[in-house]
């Protein structure tokens, strides 16, 4: 049979099929389907957030257990509390990262490269990372798989060499990576923004350098991966098709070589510099087809009684695609592909941040449609019964995706432990969410969010966006390169409007 006649008797076949269910009644009937009227929506689907036990190993860390027997598959991490804003060194900034990577380059029993073939003959990968307040190893295996899996990743963590080639290989990588990114804005703007706000000594404000990474020494890289991978400040999260009862035995023979000590951080960071008056922090980036526009300050910490509130309050300013923001600057004004807002909650004061790529000819338009949702926030524009609704229903909605499988639950389970937060506050978020009120929302906002005290980071084209700036009367401006320090006569203040 030819394959075109083949495809003939498929598709008449196909038609015969989709005739007999229109007439029959069913779904596909065109008689049922008005494709002029949008659908409406289906049920929330239930939030079901599984059983899962907490335990101590032989070494101190601690065990958080889940069984989800429905596939062969087992999510596994190990976390660990602080991160490179705790343990990295002044003037080694990178440090944190390139110690991550290296536990994969190489082992006593294994070469980087034996590694790699073991762990793709069963069938996984292993992700090692260090950010700024945890780090994790964590990997995805299948249930037969997962003991082996376990073996290799307590070689990386007790036997690691962290060989001098691989350092330098790696710490070339990284430098070619910066170079790069000084080309992009939003790259630049994501360096500058926390330096503006916190300065180059808090740890928030600190940023990797050129000179910072070749600074790194394969002695530094020993001494961090013995200071801070430890089991004292470590939890290991199993989920997946496993028995609960055979998993702590397991995981302390494999980690038997894992000796105990570490002690969890205090999380203390230095106080904040009080922000000075709303000021533009201009980055000239010439023939830049977008300006990345960044406007904060620093916040609240995840632990500030306000968290719901805050929550709510900015999905309605700029946390979901019909927030204020996105609607006014994308959907009305047309002047962007999508802008928002977030809250770091950090456990420390993490940053308060707005912005977006806008089209360059309207920065200038764009910052004063910024400045106007600020102001709409904070009681200009009251928020409305139906945005709260949205809002919280946005919020309440997310909830279910967070336990759909095991790498999530996974995460949301670690998620409790590494935030503080107490064993049924998944349980209890929908109702904390419910309970917030338009007076709520519009305190927290008054309180947290504000216009005038504000970094405002534009990464651009200065050629033409700095006289239209200068025209709206915002803010006085200075001009700042991409590693966050001061142009020589950069002051370009704004005349009053």
């Amino acid at each position: 049979m030819s394959r075109h006649l083949a495809a003939r008797r498929l598709r008449a076949w196909a038609l015969t099929a989709l005739a007999g269910i229109c007439a029959a009644g069913g779904v596909l009937s065109t008689q049922e389907l008005d494709r002029r009227v949008q659908p409406a929506p289906g049920k929330a689907p239930p939030l079901r957030v599984p059983a899962w036990s907490r335990d101590t190993l032989a070494n101190g860390a601690d065990l958080i257990v889940s069984e989800k027997r429905d596939l062969p598959l087992v999510s596994f991490s190990l976390t660990f509390l602080g991160g490179s804003n705790q343990f990295e060194p002044a003037g080694r900034e990178g440090l944190a990262s390139l110690a991550a990577s290296l536990l994969s380059e190489g082992t006593t029993t294994r070469s980087g490269d034996e590694l790699s073939d073991a762990l793709q003959l069963l069938g996984t990968s292993v992700s090692v990372s260090v950010g700024g307040e945890s780090g994790s190893i964590a990997f995805l295996s299948t249930a037969a798989n997962f003991a082996a899996t376990l073996d290799l990743v307590a070689d990386m963590l007790v036997n690691s060499t962290f060989p001098d080639p691989a350092l330098t290989r790696l710490r070339a990588q990284r430098l070619v990576a910066l170079r790069q990114a000084r080309a992009q804005p939003r790259a630049v703007a994501d360096r500058v923004f926390p330096r503006l706000l916190y300065g180059a000594a808090h740890p928030y404000g600190r940023i990797v350098t050129e000179a910072s990474l070749d600074s790194i020494t394969r002695a530094d890289v020993l001494r961090f991966h013995d200071t801070y991978f430890r089991p004292g400040r470590a939890l290991v999260t199993v989920v997946g098709d496993v028995a609960a009862a055979d998993v702590k035995p397991l995981v302390e023979k494999r980690l038997a070589a894992w000796r105990r000590g570490g002690e969890r951080p205090a999380f203390r960071y230095p106080a904040v510099p009080e922000r000075p008056k709303t000021t533009i922090f201009l980055v000239d980036k010439p023939d830049a087809a977008q300006s990345t526009v960044a406007l904060g300050h620093p916040g609240p910490p995840r632990d500030t009684p306000d968290f719901f509130a805050l929550q709510v309050m900015n999905t309605i300013l700029g946390g979901m695609f019909q927030s204020r923001l996105n609607a006014n600057i994308r959907e009305e004004k047309g002047y962007s592909y999508g802008v928002g807002s977030s809250f770091s909650f950090g456990r420390g004061p993490g940053a308060f941040r707005t912005g977006g790529d806008v089209v360059t000819e309207k920065t200038d338009a764009a910052l004063v449609e910024f400045m106007k949702e600020l102001r709409g926030i904070l009681g200009e524009r009251p928020v409305s019964d139906e945005e709260l609704a949205v809002a919280k229903e946005a919020l309440v909605q997310r909830l279910p995706a967070m336990f759909a499988s095991v790498a999530s639950i996974n995460s949301a389970l670690t998620t409790l432990w590494v935030q503080g937060l107490p064993d049924d506050y998944y349980e209890r978020y929908a109702k904390s969410v419910g309970a917030v009120t338009k007076e709520d929302v519009l305190r927290v906002a008054r309180q947290h969010v504000h216009p005038d005290r504000l970094a405002i980071v534009i990464v651009g084209d200065r050629a033409r966006v700095e006289g239209p700036l200068q025209a709206t009367g915002l803010a006085p401006i200075r001009l700042y390169d991409s590693e966050g320090e001061p142009v020589t006569g950069g002051d370009t203040p704004s005349p009053p409007r």
